[in-house]
């Protein structure tokens, strides 16, 4: 029921120039499922092919641990030449975090990878950035100083004793480095000029680095040091941020291309609005921006948020109307369209394989639950009315949020329709869910049940399916209670012209609630663990009783709003 889990790995072999070597690594890639092949980059000069695969945690770990086995076979790292550091077949294999998942999880990922690549392939393992175990660790460089033709002396040295695998040199896969780190965004905003000079000042206006401190004139001077000889820089405005200018001939124009290391530090709408302000200083103009690869869902609704709020205008709509004010805000279709299926990693990963009710159109679905199927049903149909329900709510919250006269309240209204497209958005999944679970407990029945063994594993299918069943209504009984809340909210102060409306939404919602009760009780009926099933039969009626009773107060006070 939950969001999934994503990250995201990309790990760099050390083949960028043999095709079929590079294939048969990606196709172990592709042989698990669950992962994504997003990207493969290869490039003859550094002979080094860059992969980039999506997916959830385990599986990407079984994905990158494959690719890793496949690249020691093949690649032999004694005949090894390129322009790119390295130390091993498979270099580095950094996992990232992409969604609903924390660094602290993904480092227990990371560390678990590092120390089956070593146990089971005999490959020495570095941990990297946040998975270091020590803080000289933490940087690729120190790991990789000396690269592979060093390693032999390194590897004998107590101080660089791998964190897994083997102290001892692995002439063919010689050694990988497994780590942690946040999302890299790829990031180029347009100007109005095709000076590289002026695209580098911005750059260097906003990257981490900044710009070295001259003596006299500050493009031509001296270099300024300090009392040791160190050069002395002046820092950019920006965190987590590379970046250099640059003329791209495709387009006529100059761009500033820029590395986001850490989009929880400097996110993409920040980059954006500072390299726009510091080109408006300097005479120049930002047109647009690029986008390259992909990017995760939060990073493009931050984004819109962002500038919806500069607007004051609410933000509990649509996540397609969100992200296309971000790509208008940004101007991410200055150059060649945005296509938020093919950027966005979450979209890429969307089984559209699979046919959805809510997909369906209104009078589909009518149609589908009418026929002779016993799916959807009754639980479905709950989830759904109360997705309805919070939906009402949501557009008195938006109506009010944008009523004129009212400029000075947008913002708690724009709160309330986020809370309420919350609950709405998560009612929207349970309404193919409850199917779903349903199904189980089909595909339970339908197992083999002729051994003890297969008896016992068909019933404990059985019973696990159907505590399933009971938890999908249970939780749409929660969300459709809880998102009364907004709609009494918005009877008691939204705007007096859709009162009516947050009337219907809570009708809507306290049939979802009871809808979704009948299902967790005869459900509950065919659970063996009887002290459970009684639980959620108490906790839903308290549920049921709290929604009739909230119901009846709101529909009295839209009653006396109606009256006057």
């Amino acid at each position: 029921m939950e969001n999934k889990k994503l990250i995201e790995c990309v790990p760099n072999f050390s083949e960028g120039r043999d095709m079929n070597i590079i294939k048969q690594i990606t196709d172990v890639i592709e042989s698990v499922e669950g992962v994504r092949l997003i990207d493969v980059d290869p490039g003859k000069a550094t002979n080094r092919t860059v992969v980039t695969m999506v997916g959830t945690p385990e599986e990407v770990c079984e994905a990158a641990f494959l690719a890793v086995k496949k690249a020691s076979e093949l690649i032999d790292m004694s005949k090894h030449h390129g322009a790119h550091p390295r130390f091993g077949a498979t270099d580095v294999c950094p996992l990232v975090p992409v969604a609903n998942i924390s660094m602290d999880e993904v480092v227990e990922y990371a560390r678990k990878l590092a120390k089956r690549i070593g146990e089971e392939l005999s490959i020495p393992v570095y941990c990297y950035e946040f998975a270091a175990f020590e803080e000289k660790r933490r940087n690729l460089a120190n790991c990789r100083s000396g690269e592979y033709e060093g390693l032999p002396k390194k590897l004998q040295d107590p101080a660089w004793k791998p964190c897994f695998g083997p102290a001892a040199f692995n002439a063919k896969s010689g050694v990988t480095a497994v780590g942690a780190r946040n999302f890299l965004v790829a990031y180029n905003v347009n100007l109005n000029t095709t000076s590289t000079r002026r695209a580098n000042a911005v750059a260097f206006d906003i990257r981490e680095k900044g710009r070295p401190q001259r003596v006299g004139n500050p493009v031509t001077g001296k270099k300024a040091v300090d009392e040791k000889g160190n050069e002395i820089w002046i820092p950019g405005a920006l965190k987590a941020c590379k970046a250099i200018g640059w003329f791209i001939d495709e387009f006529g124009i100059a761009q500033v291309s820029i590395n986001l290391t850490d989009i929880t530090v400097t996110p993409l709408h920040v980059a954006f609005e500072e390299a726009s302000k510091k080109a408006q200083e300097r005479g120049l103009r930002v047109t647009g921006s690029e986008l390259v690869g992909v990017v995760p869902l939060k990073a493009m609704l931050d984004a819109g948020k962002y500038f919806l709020h500069k607007q004051d205008r609410s933000t509990g709509i649509a996540d397609s109307e969100i992200i296309k004010i971000a790509v208008k805000s940004m101007g991410l279709d200055e150059l060649y369209p945005f296509d938020p299926q093919k950027k966005i990693i979450e979209y890429i990963l969307e089984d559209n394989s699979k046919k959805k009710l809510v997909d369906m159109t209104v009078a589909a679905f009518t149609n589908e639950t009418a026929s002779e199927s016993p799916a959807p049903g009754g639980g479905s149909i709950s989830a759904a009315m109360g997705a309805f329900g919070a939906a009402l709510g949501t557009m008195v919250a938006n109506l009010s949020a944008h009523k004129p006269g009212w400029d000075d309240k947008w913002l708690e209204f724009s709160n309330w329709a986020d809370k309420g497209k919350t609950y709405m958005d998560q009612l929207v999944k349970l309404v193919d869910e409850d199917t779903n679970a349903f199904n189980k407990i089909m595909d339970a029945f339908g197992l083999p049940k002729g051994t003890d063994e297969e008896k016992a594993a068909r019933k404990k299918a059985i019973q696990d399916a159907t505590l399933y069943a009971i938890e999908v209504p249970y939780k749409v009984m929660e969300l459709c209670f809880q998102s009364m809340e907004v709609m009494k909210a918005m009877a008691q102060f939204g705007n007096p012209n859709s009162v009516s409306d947050a009337g219907v939404g809570a009708l809507a919602a306290r049939s979802g609630v009871l809808g979704a009760f009948l299902n967790v009780k005869i459900n509950a009926s065919g659970l063996d663990d009887k002290a459970k099933a009684a639980e959620f039969i108490s906790k839903g009626q308290l549920i049921a009783d709290k929604a009739v009773d909230l119901e009846k107060e709101i529909l009295s006070i839209v009653e006396l709003k109606i009256q006057g």
